[in-house]
């Protein structure tokens, strides 16, 4: 947050921040309301003093995570916090321990439910478990709870840690003058808490299982498109209940970030629709989404909320209809502007106002690998369009998005150090080896972010001082 507020900055774009699951994916999260236990800084709960120095690993950091190294050493460590926290905690702590409980109870507790039976059935999906707790029977529920509150406390717990270091972190982003953007994924993960608990919300046979999955067709990442298994949601079941369990997403997200970008818009409006049995996202029909209706119940519930939709791929009238109706900014991805000359939708000198421009995605390759791909006529043009030589493409990138009339300008941090591909965070359509990308200490440094400020000023995008009302 000191580097961003140094380098006249106001964003940072996040990725979800449940708990991963399947390929380490915050986009096939446990939860959508819970946060990752892998984000929790443990030098914290040594200064709270539920750990001590001696029993913080030394790891050194790389510039690769190794999730399944980590996740042991960290859980280990978070067990013994919570244990401590247990025994130590004073009245105020408890107090707030208590309240957080409280408060999130309509998710917290069947999230702990959920991760505590997970564990116990050896990591199984839901639906492998013993009949009478797959299917949340009361009986069978108490009995598990009798059996493990202390894994069930260590969950919340747990929860409780995130909930209180993030809050802190985005106090402190705030006093900074930096909004957070968060991101709802439109889609959960089928061995999650939140299918689990609300099967009725979901397209699944009467074992569970989905009979209908979400993904993508044929596109320019992939020529079989992209089955992600996603279970599909019941949309007109879910209308019948004013979409509750979207507008509490919503408010959920809200008390952890400032502004929420919205994943696969274009699933409201229409979505790929793949018979579960189907190995590729080849075969699939597009089914008709709710519309406006679930933002509509959250404008009801919480008032306006400030989104910003990812409406990339193959984008309908439809789909734009929607986002124009609702008024909220789209996205436009500038390694995407230089294949198809002065028409290309995403070139700068095309853009309005109410959209947010990046050099790149989590799922685009870093600009410097982007551009050691290119070849004829598109890098031509790039280099052309951009008048530069290529020997710092992603700064000219960066300078493209800040001049661009967009209301908005967002560079990956990637790009900002210039790294290639080995730096590339997403390969969609890959299910292993993603999301490890690190940036270790040090890395960004003083003459960065006076990089990025000498742009921010050139281009009107520092924050501006309040006015002077003359008293």
């Amino acid at each position: 947050m000191d580097f961003l507020a140094a380098a006249g900055q106001q964003i940072w774009q996040v990725l979800p921040l449940g708990p991963t699951g399947y390929g380490n994916s915050p986009y096939a999260a446990r939860s959508a309301f819970a946060g990752n236990p892998l984000l929790i800084s443990l030098d914290q709960l040594a200064a709270d003093g539920l750990l001590s120095d001696e029993e913080l690993p030394a790891i050194e950091p790389s510039d690769r995570v190794d999730f399944e190294a980590a996740a042991p050493v960290k859980r280990a460590a978070l067990r013994l916090a919570a244990q401590r926290f247990g025994e130590r905690a004073d009245a105020g702590q408890r107090q707030a321990y208590d309240a957080f409980r409280a408060d999130q109870a309509g998710w917290l507790d069947d999230y702990a439910l959920f991760m505590a039976a997970h564990e116990a059935n050896g990591a199984r999906p839901w639906t492998e478990w013993a009949p009478g707790l797959a299917a949340k029977d009361p009986t069978a529920l108490a009995d598990f709870e009798g059996e493990h509150a202390e894994d069930l406390a260590f969950h919340c717990v747990t929860q409780f840690f995130f909930w209180r270091q993030w809050g802190w972190l985005r106090a402190y982003a705030n006093q900074r003058g930096i909004r957070i953007m968060g991101d709802i994924p439109i889609f959960v993960a089928f061995d999650s808490a939140d299918v689990w608990s609300q099967r009725g919300e979901f397209w699944l046979d009467q074992e569970g299982q989905p009979t209908v999955v979400a993904g993508v067709p044929p596109d320019y990442f992939s020529v079989t498109g992209q089955r992600w298994g996603n279970p599909l949601y019941r949309w007109e079941e879910m209308a019948t209940r004013g979409y509750g369990w979207w507008v509490e997403r919503f408010r959920h997200l809200l008390r952890l970030v400032d502004i929420v970008r919205i994943d696969h818009f274009r699933g409201f409006a229409a979505y790929w629709e793949i018979p579960a049995a189907n190995e590729t996202a080849v075969e699939g029909r597009w089914a008709p989404g709710p519309g406006r209706d679930v933002f509509l119940a959250a404008r009801a519930a919480l008032g306006e909320v400030p989104i910003v939709v990812e409406d990339l791929g193959l984008i309908t009238p439809d789909v734009i209809a929607l986002r124009e109706e609702l008024g909220y900014p789209g996205m436009k991805v500038l390694q995407f502007a230089f294949d198809s000359g002065a028409t290309n939708p995403f070139l700068p000198h095309g853009f309005e106002q109410n959209l947010v421009v990046y050099t790149g995605t989590h799922d685009n390759d870093t600009t410097v690998g982007w551009f050691a791909e290119r070849q004829g006529q598109e890098r031509e043009y790039a280099l052309s369009y951009l008048r530069a030589d290529g020997s710092e493409i992603a700064w000219d990138l960066i300078r493209a998005a800040m001049a661009s009339v967009a209301d908005t300008a967002i560079a990956p941090v990637q790009d900002v150090l210039e790294l290639g591909t080995e730096a590339r965070m997403n390969f969609p359509g890959r299910p292993e080896g993603n999301w490890a990308w690190r940036l270790r200490p040090g890395q960004l440094t003083d003459a960065h972010a006076l990089r990025l400020r000498e742009l921010a000023e050139m281009y009107g995008r520092t924050p501006r001082p309040p006015e002077n009302d003359g008293s």
